[in-house]
C-alpha cells in the first residue's frame, strides 16, 4: 500500500495579524511547519502551535525563511550562505525551546518560501541549510522539493531527508514550482488537486504547466492552511487519498 505524509505550514500569524486556520486544519495532517518568526510567527504563536500539535498528535518541524516579515519570506534575499546557516540555526533552535518545553519531540526541518525555491536550485544554499540542521540536530529529516539541491546536499552529508511534493501548486517541466506571479501558479480547482496528488503517491509523476510529464518521488505533501477553502481543501485531500488506498501517515 502507498503510504504518504500530509504536511502543512502552520504557526505564520504574528502580534495582530491572524493567518491561517491552524487548529481546524491540524486534525487532518500528520506534520507541521512551524514558523520560526522571520517571515511569520512571534514567540507566542511558536508556543501556541506546538502546543497543538501534542494536542492533536502531529508532527512538529521548524519552518524557517528569510528575515522578511514584510515579504512574508517570498521575496529573494542575497544573503550569503554563512548567512543563511546562522539564520537557519537560529530559529530551529527557537523552535526548540518551545518543543522541548511542552514535551513534544522536534522530527523535521522545512525552509520556507524564497530561501526554500533558491536552495532547491543552488547547491551552496542548499548545503548551507543542512549544515545548520545537522550542527543543531543531525537526527532531524530535512523535507524539501523533490529532485532538488536541497535533496543532493543533504544526501552527501549523511543527512536524512524526504521528498515534498505540493497538492496546490503548478511544477514547471525541470521539476521547480511555478512563480506564484505567473498565471496558473496554484491549482485552484480541488478535484484536479487530489487528482494530481493521488497519481503522484501511486505513479511518481505530475504533469507540468506545459503538459509534460515530471518524475517525482512524494515523501510528503503539503498543502497550504492559509486559503478561505483550506479546511475543506485539506478535508477533501486526505479523504481522496485514503478512497484510493493510500495510507496517510508520517514520513
Amino acid at each position: 500500500m502507498p503510504v504518504i505524509d500530509l504536511n502543512c505550514d502552520l504557526g505564520e500569524s504574528f502580534g495582530a495579524y491572524k493567518m491561517g486556520l491552524d487548529e481546524e486544519v491540524l486534525p487532518y495532517v500528520t506534520s507541521a511547519n512551524i514558523a520560526c518568526g522571520f517571515h511569520g510567527g512571534d514567540p507566542v504563536v511558536m508556543e501556541q502551535t506546538v502546543a497543538l500539535c501534542k494536542k492533536y498528535g502531529v508532527r512538529a518541524g521548524a519552518h524557517p525563511g528569510f528575515p522578511d516579515l514584510a515579504g512574508f519570506g517570498r521575496r529573494n534575499m542575497s544573503l550569503s550562505p554563512g548567512e543563511v546557516k546562522a539564520g537557519v540555526m537560529y530559529q530551529i533552535g527557537a523552535l526548540s525551546a518551545f518543543c522541548k518545553g511542552a514535551g513534544v519531540r522536534l522530527c523535521h526541518v522545512k525552509p520556507h518560501g524564497a530561501l526554500y525555491n533558491m536552495a532547491a536550485k543552488d547547491y551552496e544554499l542548499a548545503k548551507a541549510i543542512c549544515q545548520a540542521i545537522k550542527e543543531v540536530d543531525d537526527s532531524l529529516v530535512l523535507l524539501a522539493l523533490s529532485n532538488s539541491e536541497m535533496l543532493r546536499a543533504a544526501k552527501d552529508m549523511g543527512l536524512s531527508a524526504a521528498s515534498e511534493v505540493f497538492a496546490d501548486r503548478a511544477y514547471e517541466r525541470d521539476g521547480s514550482l511555478v512563480s506564484r506571479n505567473r498565471k496558473g501558479s496554484m491549482i485552484e480547482d480541488e478535484a484536479l488537486a487530489v487528482n494530481r496528488v493521488i497519481r503522484m503517491a501511486k505513479e511518481g509523476a505530475v504533469e507540468a504547466i506545459d503538459g509534460s510529464v515530471v518524475s517525482i518521488e512524494a515523501d510528503s505533501v503539503c498543502v497550504h492552511g492559509d486559503g478561505v477553502k483550506a479546511l475543506e481543501f485539506v478535508k477533501k485531500i486526505r479523504k481522496g487519498l485514503l478512497e484510493a488506498g493510500i495510507e496517510v501517515k508520517g514520513f
